[in-house]
């Protein structure tokens, strides 16, 4: 069964959708940030869920996808600093409030 969307509606969705899959990373951004840790963040899976993001964008370009680009590109700006967090904070001298350094 299928239910008739107007091309506008359809196109709020994925904006909406967007929206939401690019605030994804964001609470995991903030509580890295407040720890000065991300020592039990995956590297593999942040790097692996980065490459995908990167494929998206291209898809999203071939497809002038909206939607796409702009969900994609910002959860691969929030992942990208998950990594940075990663080797910043893992830095010698750089340990979390409270740990010793």
């Amino acid at each position: 069964m299928s239910i008739p969307l107007s091309p506008t509606l359809i196109s709020d969705i994925g904006l909406v959708a967007a929206a939401l899959s690019a605030l994804t990373f964001f609470p995991q951004v903030v509580h890295t940030w407040q720890t000065r840790s991300a020592a039990d963040l995956s590297g593999p899976m942040l790097g692996v869920g980065a490459s995908g993001m990167v494929l998206w964008l291209v898809y999203g370009m071939a497809e002038h996808n909206l939607p796409i680009l702009l969900g994609n590109a910002i959860n691969l700006f929030f992942t990208v600093l998950l990594i940075f967090f990663k080797h910043y904070f893992a830095a010698p001298g750089r340990a979390a409030p409270g740990k010793a350094g």
